[in-house]
């Protein structure tokens, strides 16, 4: 049984009853409950949406209870926040554009869009897939359409905007390599000499990007979610872009950095400054040098507060020797150690295993190559 059959009538009737008494981890017993009542295969259907709707709060709050899902669908699906960037960025260009959307999935970005007063239409194969689009719209009291589709055989005349977000998934596992995409990378790279968005993984090479094309890599309460590419009269006149959500904080400049020993200071860029190639950002604005030119970690004497990366003070230079390490953790009293690294070959979870923490203090150790030797950094998260 699918997502449709729990739009109205009795299915409508036991979802209600399902997300009332959904708890997680209650599944089955809910199903026993239920089927008391209603007829088992709507009951399963309805209980797994109610686990859906659950797990999906985290994506887009509370639209959530009133959204359909498919498992590979909410899998895929755009977090509301950077959905919401995106559109805005979208309306501010072209107000009222008319946008269409390939391979909508369950309509993420759908909603965005036309929160943000553009027209929507969107293209997806799947026709269940797309029935739960079109659901979504309405539930949420949203103008659009979902039609049932193939993204590459879509006629984008009549449509300003065209929205992508190809297919990063193979039998099952997350494809990284873009020549992978569906539809292909020669699809998209077709696509961006229109006017046009296209969502890709953070991970792409910055040489597969093609000129006079925007990459703008976002993250999201310091998680990197994703990189949008923007051509046409979307692009913004700037090579790369780190945006910083929910703060909506965004750089595009990278000037010249001089590198040069360790001060008071360390900053960790946000990941979507370090995967835009955007570092040296950091360094001008904390008044600070890399302490190495091909390392993303920045320092600096004093201590200036930037949403673009995290700060540590400096206590003590160690070295990076496992025994060495073992007698500073056991002398400073630590039980809860944070390692970060660059530009060396360790696993975190791994070393805190050997250094074996168990005191009362807290510490955050940084690794780092300068030069051709690691050495270790024993320092205090700054926060607030």
């Amino acid at each position: 049984m699918t997502v449709t059959a729990l739009l109205d009538g009795p299915g409508a009737e036991v979802l209600a009853a399902a997300c009332s008494e959904y708890r997680p981890g209650g599944e089955l017993q809910l199903v026993e409950k239920l089927r008391r009542r209603y007829d088992a295969a709507l009951v399963t259907t309805a209980v797994t949406q109610a686990a859906l709707r659950h797990r999906a709060i985290a994506k887009f709050g509370t639209d959530a209870d009133r959204m359909y899902f498919t498992p590979d669908g909410l899998e895929q699906a755009t977090r509301t926040t950077v959905g919401t960037h995106r559109a805005a960025r979208i309306a501010a260009a072209l107000p009222g554009a008319s946008v269409v959307d390939l391979g909508c999935g369950i309509g993420g970005d759908l909603i965005s869009a036309a929160r943000a007063g553009l027209q929507v239409t969107g293209i997806e194969r799947d026709p269940e897939t797309a029935a739960t689009a079109r659901a979504n719209l309405t539930a949420l009291g949203l103008t659009g359409q979902v039609l049932v589709g193939d993204a590459e055989s879509t006629d984008l005349t009549p449509y300003d905007v065209v929205f992508a977000d190809p297919a990063r998934r193979a039998d099952g596992r997350r494809v990284f390599d873009h020549n992978a995409y569906s539809p292909p990378w020669s699809f998209v790279t077709g696509l961006l000499q229109r006017t046009a968005c296209v969502k890709v993984a953070p991970g792409i090479p910055h040489d597969a990007i093609p000129p006079d094309v925007e990459a703008e890599w976002i993250s999201d309460s310091g998680e990197v979610k994703e990189a949008a590419l923007w051509s046409g009269a979307l692009y913004g006149g700037k090579p790369r872009r780190a945006t910083l959500l929910p703060g909506e904080v965004t750089v595009s400049d990278a000037p010249e950095a001089d590198a040069g020993p360790v001060g008071q200071y360390i900053y960790e860029p946000d990941g979507a400054v370090v995967r835009a190639g955007l570092v040296t950002a950091v360094a001008a604005a904390v008044y600070g040098w890399l302490l190495d030119p091909r390392i993303a970690y920045v320092t600096a004497a004093k201590y200036t507060r930037t949403p673009l990366a995290s700060a540590y003070e400096v206590l003590e230079e160690l070295p990076y020797k496992e025994k060495a390490l073992r007698t500073w953790v056991r002398t400073q009293g630590i039980g809860t150690l944070e390692i970060k690294k660059r530009g060396v070959d360790l696993d975190p979870a791994q070393l805190r295993k050997k250094l074996a923490p168990k005191g009362q203090a807290s510490a955050t150790l940084i690794i780092t190559r300068i030069g051709r030797d690691a050495t270790a950094y024993s320092c205090r998260r700054i926060t607030g």
